[in-house]
């Protein structure tokens, strides 16, 4: 059966076309929107630039902030090679969830067009991420060894619970975005490289996240009984789950950046600073979420649980500042 003009859900098959067209005129190459071999993008080691600032929480503690400035520099650069192949081991495990999902899609479907422009901008995303991580003089293992094996299974559930990868997708996507977009609001002067990539990524994720958030909000109410309550359940577990494996380095790049472990537990996420740092990432899926009665009296005690529990934002992106 195709999908045709009169369909009941022509407002959002709207709302889906108007993604699609944005993602044909506004579109990022990898290669052809970063000029790599200039000279003001090259990584140097003497680069003060590199030293994470506060809004990273490795770059607010006072371990960190302590160290002498060859070595804020060297983890730093470590730091965001870890990042971005973090973020192009879980864009490969988005790239093959949508495949997965648009194997059930029907002739017309707007979804399956969408989708694929995504899909699109994610594997230009895997190139930045391994480009970036290729020219960092690192070599970053990325998300723990075990995600990366479950990664083909995970991938899967595009297929069988097409929400719940969504609401995965959501959990993954959050974080990195709150933590670059955190970077660019500093105001301080970034490097050149490290600048665009993140510019790049950010405005491309808004799409992504607000696909999410719409196709959530459209098919929530159509789910059967235990997928929904599986929802409920798992929503939150999602959340931070994703949010540790995105977030916070695996034992491996945490030795590798010579952090000590008593710093690492505190920078993720025990402290009452790196405590707030995690409820603030997910001020926007709060909001999502009571708009979807996923987030009630009865699942809140497991929000609470994850550390995620707090007052939604009142807009989309509204700033950790604005949102205390």
């Amino acid at each position: 059966m195709t999908v045709t003009e009169s369909s009941p859900r022509q407002g959002y098959h709207e709302r889906l076309r108007t993604l699609s067209e944005a993602s044909v005129h506004q579109h990022f190459d990898a290669f052809l929107d970063i000029d790599w071999d200039h000279p003001d993008y090259a990584i140097r080691t003497d680069d003060e630039r590199w030293i994470l600032g506060e809004e990273d929480p490795l770059g607010a503690h006072p371990w960190y902030r302590a160290l002498p400035r060859e070595r804020q520099i060297e983890i730093g650069i470590k730091r965001w090679a870890l990042i971005c192949k973090v973020g192009l081991q879980f864009e490969q495990l988005l790239i093959g969830g949508i495949m997965w999902d648009n194997l059930k899609r029907p002739n017309g479907n707007p979804e399956f067009r969408y989708s694929t422009h995504e899909a699109t901008e994610e594997c230009h995303h895997t190139q930045m991420f391994q480009e970036f991580a290729n020219r960092s003089g690192v070599d970053p293992s990325g998300v723990p060894a075990w995600f990366r094996r479950a990664i083909p299974l995970l991938a899967t559930f595009g297929y069988w619970f097409p929400a719940g990868f969504w609401m995965g997708v959501l959990a993954g996507e959050e974080p990195i975005d709150h933590l670059q977009k955190g970077l660019l609001r500093a105001g301080r002067e970034l490097p050149p490289l490290l600048e665009r990539i993140v510019s790049i990524h950010v405005a491309e994720e808004a799409r992504h996240i607000g696909f999410a958030h719409t196709y959530l909000a459209e098919h929530i109410g159509e789910l059967p009984l235990v997928q929904k309550v599986a929802m409920h359940a798992l929503t939150p577990l999602f959340m931070r789950l994703m949010c540790d494996i995105i977030m916070k380095p695996s034992r491996e790049a945490v030795a590798a950046m010579g952090i000590p472990e008593r710093v690492a537990r505190e920078v993720w996420w025990d402290s009452p600073a790196s405590e707030r740092f995690l409820r603030h990432i997910f001020g926007d899926v709060r909001m999502l979420c009571d708009g979807l009665g996923l987030r009630t009296r009865l699942t809140r005690p497991l929000w609470r649980l994850m550390g995620i529990e707090g007052r939604p934002s009142r807009f989309r992106s509204e700033p950790a500042a604005a949102s205390s």
